[in-house]
């Protein structure tokens, strides 16, 4: 399963590995995190599918907190995200937990925490990001970079664990679902999905009022080349004309700052 660089070795490169065979089969303590390596990871990920929702919740703080700083991807959130995909279909997972107890607001289901963690990861190293990157960094970023083009190596089988999650019956659950899949449909061998993805789009933008789940549905919307005229209210409006004049006003603070330094804080 791993080799000596404490790598993911997966001989289907579009399934994912077992949660124990992950937990068991990685070199957690040679992958770099966000302050220092993952060696307490295995054991911190074995507590997301405790059947006690408190200890779950703290250890998905605990495990994420590990991987997650400044969009970066470490080296440790490749076998984070292959477990993390992997246990979205474990039974405690999906007997969900948003209901109250006596006193207690409610709580977002933990799928839905995962999932809004893939997405937002995925979305750190999607295209996008890489094009960004190469400009700044050079057009080698990506070769450099091996813990960015393992994670989008390994979008499709993250994908094979969320696509089934678009048709579920929770709204919030389906929402999550689908802003996870956008970055990950980027990846060539998940093109075709596109077509069906445009539906889960609609159905969204018909049904929620999530201006982070509507903004994205929009922007996939247009860049898989549809019209979305006819999909948005007058709050996307508002919101498109916003974002285009804090980045009229990004530009223009990077053309005249000139080094691309940060002498001073920019318009943002």
């Amino acid at each position: 399963m791993t080799n000596r660089r404490g790598r993911i070795e997966n001989p289907r490169p579009h399934e994912l590995p077992h949660r124990q065979a992950l937990l068991e089969g990685t070199d957690w303590a040679s992958l770099a995190t966000v302050r220092g390596t993952g060696g307490s990871l295995p054991t911190t990920l074995a507590r997301i599918v405790s059947p006690d929702p408190v200890v779950r919740t703290a250890a998905i703080d605990d495990a994420l907190r590990e991987v997650t700083h400044q969009n970066t991807i470490y080296e440790a959130t490749v076998p984070v995200a292959c477990y993390v995909a992997a246990v979205l279909h474990h039974p405690v997972i999906a007997a969900g937990d948003s209901g109250t107890d006596a006193g207690m607001p409610p709580h977002r289901p933990t799928v839905v925490r995962l999932l809004k963690w893939l997405g937002d990861t995925a979305h750190d190293a999607d295209d996008e990001c890489v094009a960004i990157s190469e400009r700044h960094f050079g057009e080698g970023f990506l070769g450099e970079d091996r813990a960015m083009r393992a994670f989008r190596d390994l979008r499709p089988a993250v994908f094979s664990a969320v696509r089934p999650l678009l048709d579920h019956d929770d709204a919030e659950v389906r929402d999550a679902a689908f802003v996870a899949a956008i970055p990950l449909a980027e990846h060539p061998a998940l093109t075709t999905h596109r077509a069906e993805l445009v539906g889960h789009a609609r159905r969204l933008l018909a049904t929620s009022t999530d201006r982070h789940n509507r903004d994205r549905a929009l922007d996939a919307m247009k860049a898989w080349g549809h019209d979305t005229g006819d999909l948005e209210n007058a709050d996307d409006i508002a919101a498109r004309e916003r974002h285009a004049r804090l980045k009229a006003e990004r530009d223009s603070w990077w053309a005249a700052d000139g080094t691309g330094g940060y002498s001073e804080s920019p318009p943002f």
